[in-house]
């Protein structure tokens, strides 16, 4: 019998028409969208099947978004295939979907913490002052020293550890570009400059920290039903009384998800389902262990496939 994980995507994976498929398919998959429009007191439904585009990527709005989708998909595919996690991870934002899943947050909770998680993360720092970059071919060690030598007074850290050769980095745009161009000097095999709108997971995201800890201190947190591994600590959550105080710090300090792969694997999941919109996760995993078979579960013909495995 296979151990089986979820894993839910972050900030990224988003396009305009996500989520339509299994909304045309499945009831309670349009329910989780008029949960979320009334939650948020706006068609969220409407951006995420129509756009535009430009509105979609705002972060307050594409964190909600993906959170609703992967969370719809999480319902079909529970109902139609009665397939159940042994363990439970996100990649940044959709570690709160794992928390819905788990049963530590509602989902009306979730989606409305989420929006402000975004707002935050967006007002944090002005557009154009910081940055994100992707470094390919460096090992960890090679890129937190890139990192140390490029600061030069400004902030530069490891923000995304996702997969054996790529790192994210963030931190100011003058000290990303300095460390995009002295990694291939390195001898990575590039560093790509990421459109985001904002240096995530670094420490100019403290301030969106601190905001999100005041809205998430009304917000009623219950017992974890399912083990969801944490992306600051990348291991279990080892009870619900550190949920708040991780999902602030996960703000800024760096998504340690390749460690958060391993962990489940060394767990004994053999099996790993990728719920929610596109495919970013199964192609990081087949980078860390390409002997876990991972399958990206979002529309009805891969729900309707799952259906024929149990």
């Amino acid at each position: 019998m296979a151990e089986r994980a979820f894993l839910f995507p972050g900030q990224g994976s988003q396009y305009v028409g996500m989520g339509k498929n299994v909304c045309d398919n499945f009831k309670i998959a349009r329910d989780t969208f008029e949960e979320a429009d009334e939650a948020l007191k706006f068609r969220l439904s409407r951006l995420c099947f129509d756009g535009p585009e430009s509105d979609l990527k705002l972060t307050e709005n594409t964190q909600p978004a993906i959170l609703t989708v992967s969370i719809a998909v999480l319902r079909v595919v529970g109902t139609e295939t009665g397939i159940t996690p042994a363990v439970l991870a996100g990649h940044s934002l959709g570690e709160y979907a794992a928390l819905v899943a788990a049963g530590a947050l509602s989902f009306p909770d979730a989606v409305t913490t989420v929006r402000y998680r975004g707002k935050f993360m967006q007002e944090a720092v002005p557009v154009g002052i910081g940055a994100m970059a992707a470094v390919l071919g460096l090992e960890r060690a090679q890129v937190e020293q890139l990192c140390h030598e490029c600061a030069d007074g400004q902030v530069l850290a490891p923000a995304n550890y996702n997969c054996p050769g790529q790192i994210v980095i963030s931190g100011h745009t003058e000290a990303v570009a300095r460390a995009a161009q002295r990694a291939k000097e390195m001898g990575a095999r590039d560093a790509i400059m990421l459109a985001v709108s904002a240096p995530f997971h670094c420490s100019l995201m403290k301030g969106a920290a601190e905001k999100l800890a005041r809205v998430l201190e009304p917000v009623q947190v219950n017992d974890i039903r399912i083990p969801v591994i944490s992306n600051v600590e990348a291991d279990y959550y080892a009870s619900r009384d550190r949920i708040k105080e991780l999902l602030i710090q996960q703000v800024d300090h760096p998504v340690r998800w390749q460690e958060s792969m391993e962990k489940m694997i060394a767990s004994g999941i053999d099996e790993f389902l990728e719920l929610g919109p596109g495919k970013v996760l199964a192609g990081l995993m087949k980078r860390i262990n390409r002997h876990s078979a991972i399958q990206s579960v979002e529309k009805t013909e891969q729900i309707k496939e799952l259906t024929k495995k149990v």
